[in-house]
């Protein structure tokens, strides 16, 4: 079963809940040094110097796609102008696929106004979007829950929108004791939480659990989140202060995750001290030119891809076609031809109506050479 989604507000429930990475490189071109350093040995065995580039020739699809990955990670400029004041404009689509799980456990929201949705808006900056993906487990309910109730939490906070990043975490507190209290939502039910709300170019990401959420600057991934799992170090630490136990890599030997919503037959007792953390990390970002889209998807993709290949394939399909969910649906659909075992929910978000512009390799005006006269000098230091 597969769903998508492309309009200014999508919500989606569906019915299923978990190792390879986008390969290849490029290979460089010796630095000056050794460039000259084998000029050298060329000289002293009496050959000419090789100062005649290589170029590399190759017919894989996968080396051109890591090559434009290459050229993200290098910096390289586009023919934009940086100096421009930059507002971001705001779509997104979505695709979802149940994957060989037996049941689809993954919910998902797409907002891109949040004018037009919200009752109430006239305190907020334009433009104003929301995004989440609920990666659930132990059934739907927590899920479904957290993904009609997180926003209201968060904009009815008194410290909203002042104190945005506060109203966050208070708004994930509020949910998680919200799905103790509520009787029809199984205790054993719970979520993970990855959540994007920007506010003019203000955005904020909020993690718990193992989704993440990766943007792409000019074709280079930047990952705006970390995977909260019970073998990270810093997790590991929390989890054994507080007396819980990893067995194979699971909290308690119940959790692949360390932090989630719900799960109240774990965590115990309201305000009690769990070794399973309803916090989430919030990390703020400003919004520039080169910020061109962002990905936010549950752990079935990232088992199986990397954070840059993730957004190579994205730069590239929005370079033919400029449609986010068309993007998703690429990433979920090589996902599964990397054999991932979980669910699959994958959300694209464009800050531009533009397409990604293709990148461009800066030309060196200056060319630096070594004199004859200086190569015989370094032969002679070398020599000595």
């Amino acid at each position: 079963m597969a769903q998508g989604t492309n309009a200014s507000l999508q919500i989606e429930r569906l019915d299923g809940g978990h190792n390879s990475t986008c390969k290849g490189s490029v290979s460089a071109m010796d630095d000056e040094k050794d460039d000259n350093l084998d000029n050298l040995n060329q000289l002293s065995s009496g050959k000419p110097p090789r100062n005649v580039k290589m170029v590399r020739h190759c017919s894989s699809s996968a080396f051109f796609t890591d090559f434009e990955s290459e050229i993200g990670i290098l910096g390289l400029v586009s023919p934009s102008s940086e100096n421009s004041v930059f507002l971001p404009i705001f779509r997104s689509g979505s695709w979802s696929e149940k994957g060989p799980k037996q049941y689809m456990e993954d919910e998902h929201i797409c907002v891109d106004n949040l004018h037009e949705h919200l009752v109430t808006s006239a305190d907020l900056p334009s433009p104003g979007a929301f995004y989440g993906v609920f990666d659930g487990h132990g059934g739907t309910d927590a899920a479904y829950f957290t993904r009609e109730n997180i926003l209201n939490f968060i904009v009815e906070d008194s410290q909203f929108p002042s104190g945005t990043k506060r109203a966050i975490k208070s708004a994930f507190v509020k949910t998680d004791h919200a799905l103790a209290d509520t009787k029809s939502i199984d205790s054993s039910s719970g979520t993970t939480v990855l959540m994007a709300l920007i506010l003019g170019r203000t955005m904020l990401i909020a993690n718990a659990g193992d989704s993440r959420a990766v943007m792409s600057k000019r074709g280079r991934a930047v990952e705006l989140s970390k995977d909260h799992k019970p073998n990270c170090s810093s997790e590991r630490q929390r989890i054994e202060r507080l007396g819980g136990v990893i067995y194979d890599g699971y909290l308690n030997g119940q959790l692949s995750v360390a932090r989630a919503l719900g799960d109240w037959h774990i965590k115990g007792s309201k305000g009690s001290k769990s070794p399973l953390s309803s916090e989430p990390e919030v990390k703020e970002i400003n919004l520039v030119e080169e910020d061109e889209f962002l990905i936010l998807g549950c752990d079935g993709l990232w088992d199986v891809m990397s954070s840059q290949c993730a957004v190579t394939i994205v730069r590239k399909e929005l370079m033919m076609h400029n449609d986010p969910e068309r993007c998703s649906k690429a990433l979920v659909t090589e996902a599964l031809q990397r054999n991932t075992c979980d669910n699959l929910t994958v959300l694209v978000i464009c800050f531009s109506a533009d397409p990604p512009p293709k990148i461009e390799i800066p030309r060196n005006h200056r060319r630096r050479s070594i004199s004859a006269e200086g190569l015989d000098r370094l032969k002679g230091i070398l020599n000595n």
